[in-house]
């Protein structure tokens, strides 16, 4: 096949994708982390309002839900709590996010069903990393484990990636960056998103990194007269091309 696409552990290319409720009430970090979320392939929902979400989660349970500890109406301790109570929910995948990063508070946000707890301000990719393992574990069929296009194959379950049969050895920022172009053909990312997508809002290292990591990343991929996948956008950014593989 030579379109870029994308491998499921079974054969269930048809099937849609996760679907994440996000329930935060700071719209700039619910706006984050959609956006970061959307660019993985996911199906987002956000709400601002604990009595909001447990109507959404009444009406349609998704596949996983971001939940922050505090919000009005309902706080998320009480949203998790009333989910673990009820059967069609018992087992939905539940990250709790809050500013609490006591040890008591930890204990008390998992003691209540919660399966992971992130504590803000946290990193983005990390976070990403807790989205993709909860939902391969809870979901199996609907985490894709492998991304293809054309002669290059990458295994997000070994962190392998092989082109024409051979391995090609990467570093983690490398493996992660192909990862986010792999994911979305042919859409251009500037040096800003792929600063907040690979290394994390938190990261304070200058944008012409990225450029440098590209580089490496091409390096990597491309020997003799093999066509470099990565495509530059003067003044714009980068991109997984589209075309690649095509004849």
């Amino acid at each position: 096949m030579n379109e870029t696409r994308i491998a499921p552990p079974k054969d269930v290319s048809t099937s849609r994708a996760p679907r994440v409720l996000v329930v935060e009430d700071e719209q700039a970090l619910a706006l984050l982390l959609s956006y970061n979320l959307e660019a993985e392939g996911y199906l987002v929902e956000r709400v601002e309002r604990g009595d909001d979400a447990e109507l959404r989660l009444a009406e349609s349970p998704p596949d996983l839900v971001i939940l922050d500890w505090m919000l009005p109406g309902v706080s998320g301790l009480e949203i998790c709590r009333r989910l673990r109570a009820r059967e069609e929910t018992r087992a939905l995948p539940v990250i709790m996010l809050t500013a609490r990063g006591e040890e008591a508070e930890r204990v008390r946000g998992l003691s209540v069903g919660a399966d992971d707890y992130v504590v803000k301000p946290f990193s983005v990719p990390e976070l990403m990393a807790r989205v993709r393992s909860l939902l391969r574990r809870a979901r199996p069929e609907r985490i894709a484990s492998r991304l293809i296009a054309s002669d290059i194959d990458l295994d997000r379950e070994t962190r392998r990636v092989r082109r024409a049969g051979r391995d090609i050895h990467l570093g983690p920022t490398e493996f992660r960056l192909l990862e986010y172009l792999l994911e979305k053909p042919g859409r251009v990312f500037s040096r800003a998103q792929l600063l907040d997508a690979v290394w994390g809002l938190s990261a304070e290292i200058d944008e012409r990194t990225v450029d440098v990591h590209v580089g490496r990343l091409r390096k990597a991929l491309v020997r003799g007269r093999e066509r470099d996948p990565i495509r530059t956008v003067r003044g714009a950014g980068y991109s997984f091309d589209e075309t690649f593989g095509k004849s």
